[in-house]
């Protein structure tokens, strides 16, 4: 009797068959690659406008403290409005515009997430990888013959 051929139902060969699916596989793992660096590159982006609003919103903050305190001592110094009224109002301005960036970059910190996607793929990609197992590969007799002859 002479031996299975090596062939697949549609005509490819073991061989064949094999490189295809390690390249599926390949293609699996830098499509999964490119997926964890789109989201990444998206939360980096968000944490960068976030750190700088942080940073603008404190610097405000620093600079409204002097103010603050030029105005409270102008105004135990008198009793009336004009110089010291001016100086609260430009330190009043300058907190609530602290505060308005401070709840921005708040916002834009609260939009960084874990790449869950990826995760979630790597996981099912994980899932199908444990379930398939390679299966023997029935030897002929004269393959089997030849191995021995080998050893």
């Amino acid at each position: 009797m002479s031996p299975a051929p090596e062939h697949s139902g549609d005509g490819r060969s073991i061989g064949q068959l094999f490189a295809a699916a390690t390249a599926e596989m390949s293609a699996l793992v830098h499509d999964e690659i490119a997926l964890a660096k789109a989201e990444l590159r998206q939360d980096v982006k968000r944490a960068t406008v976030g750190s700088l609003t942080l940073v603008v919103s404190l610097a405000l903050a620093i600079f409204a403290v002097p103010m603050g305190c030029m105005a409270l001592a102008y105004v135990l110094h008198r009793t009336g409005l004009p110089l010291d009224a001016t100086f609260g109002i430009v330190c009043g301005a300058f907190l609530v515009l602290a505060l308005l960036l401070l709840v921005l970059a708040r916002g834009r910190f609260k939009k960084v997430t874990k790449p869950e996607r990826s995760i979630a793929s790597a996981k099912e990609t994980a899932a199908v990888l444990q379930k398939a197992k390679p299966h023997q590969r029935r030897l002929e007799p004269a393959e089997a013959e030849a191995i021995e002859a080998g050893m």
